[in-house]
């Protein structure tokens, strides 16, 4: 990035923001964009830094910038093959994401996790093992989990770990990026709204690993067919991690014991029951992930198990809210697509009363509906798929069904519903959009309601 480079920075969120920031301290010349007509500049600049002199538009951009930009950084919201994107495509302008242009300033060592599920989890766990490692001012946690790369990479230094939760999305615009340690946590149909097929998606997913060689690391999962059939053209040293049979090189679940393996020898690491705070096999192998991924950056094993012992639940993912008239309620508002709300079907051990429904994303909900498997005792559904999943239901035998228009409405309902005895879990297999600005705001909503009851 040279000294008066004309960049055009297209989105105005958290990454927009903060790319905005980190060009001007780079010295290019910034625009930032946001096609929202409702949205006005001066409601735009006041997002900025003070003393921004970044231009701010709304709206329909200009066909002078469109000649004139060099670079666009899309923030991940931004589809690539937008109308607008092409033409800028077209026109010679280098298209990068955040992740891209954050990395660029790196000077320390990056570890990148990506997955249709788990990245949270597993990078927040990742995070606080490099902090017990290194000290919290050494390890910065970045990237999907809600803090901008751009924010943070001029901070990094030699002897520094940036820890990335990197999705799909924010990996479509990704060219020099190159984590020291990679992960693949897993693959699932997701987002096929945005990237329209399962080959594409999965070829974002595994652009993680682009830049990497032999002297790097990637952590799959050796259950799931995309990550494992990765491995075999992946450039990186592979280490897997399984819940359901043992690899010859990695981690697995052995009875209730996470084991290493490693040239035919066995070493004990846990007990899931007893070392672990976080329930269900979702999180067993997020658990092994984050091992593999730590031990990669060289932190002592003792260390490890310790950050692990005391590491407790992420916020909305399969998370204990408290137990009410004998009804324990979970909240699992990050269960925002149909196989990571099957991970919180299978860590229920009380019969459920399941929320359900949301943003239609294109999924599929049949092997959802399947794992209920006798758990589930009612289904209560809003919001845009309500209709599309209760159709699913029914064609596999389930019939015990209720609509709720509101979501006040629909945890009155879950709570008439539920007896002495009983789980609530609010893990609705869909995006919050629509309803809600994201699953944050959902899943606190869900919270909120569950402590006023008495």
């Amino acid at each position: 990035m040279r000294a008066g480079e004309k960049c055009l920075v297209i989105g105005s969120g958290l990454s927009g923001i903060g790319s905005a920031g980190l060009l001007e301290h780079m010295g290019a010349e910034v625009t930032v964009y946001d096609s929202n007509e409702k949205l006005s500049a001066e409601e735009l600049r006041e997002r900025l830094p003070k003393g921004s002199r970044a231009s701010c538009i709304t709206g329909e951009l200009p066909g002078q910038v469109l000649e004139d930009t060099e670079t666009v950084v899309l923030s991940p919201g931004v589809p690539t093959d937008i109308p607008l994107v092409k033409a800028l495509r077209d026109r010679g302008a280098a298209i990068i994401g955040e992740i891209e242009l954050g990395f660029r300033q790196e000077k320390g060592r990056v570890a990148a996790i990506t997955g249709t599920n788990g990245k949270t989890t597993t990078t927040t766990l990742v995070g606080e093992i490099m902090k017990a490692h290194l000290g919290e001012d050494k390890t910065f946690v970045v990237g999907n989990i809600g803090n901008p790369y751009t924010s943070e990479c001029l901070k990094t230094a030699a002897d520094t770990v940036t820890v990335g939760e990197i999705s799909s999305f924010q990996l479509e615009t990704t060219s020099s990026f190159h984590p020291a340690v990679s992960a693949i946590l897993n693959i699932t149909p997701d987002h096929l709204n945005r990237h329209h097929t399962m080959e594409a998606y999965v070829a974002a997913k595994e652009n993680i690993a682009a830049n990497q060689d032999e002297n790097d690391i990637c952590v799959l999962n050796f259950d799931n067919t995309y990550t494992r059939d990765f491995a075999e053209r992946c450039p990186a040293e592979v280490v897997f991690f399984s819940s359901a049979r043992k690899p010859e090189k990695g981690y697995f679940l052995k009875g209730d014991r996470v084991v290493k393996v490693s040239g035919g020898q066995e070493r004990e690491l846990l007990d899931i029951h007893r070392d672990m705070n976080l329930v269900g096999v979702c999180n067993v192998e997020n658990v092994m992930a984050a091992i593999a991924v730590a031990e990669g950056l060289g932190v002592p094993m003792d260390t490890i198990l310790k950050a692990v012992k005391e590491f407790r639940a992420v916020e909305h993912r399969i998370e204990f809210v408290a137990s009410r008239g004998g009804v324990d309620y979970y909240n699992d508002s990050k269960g925002t697509n149909p196989d990571a709300a099957i991970q919180g079907i299978r860590a229920m051990t009380r019969p459920t009363v399941l929320i359900g429904g949301g943003y239609d994303k294109g999924s599929e909900y049949d092997a959802w509906i399947e794992s209920f498997d006798g758990k589930v005792k009612w289904l209560v559904l809003i919001g845009q798929t309500r209709e599309k999943i209760a159709e699913c239901a029914r064609r596999h035998g389930f019939g015990r069904i209720c609509f709720a228009d509101t979501f006040e409405e629909c945890l009155k309902l879950c709570t008439e519903l539920a007896e002495e005895g009983d789980a609530v879990l609010l893990s609705p297999a869909c995006a919050s959009w629509g309803m809600f600005p994201n699953y944050e705001v959902r899943g606190q909503m869900f919270k909120e309601y569950v402590n006023r009851l008495e």
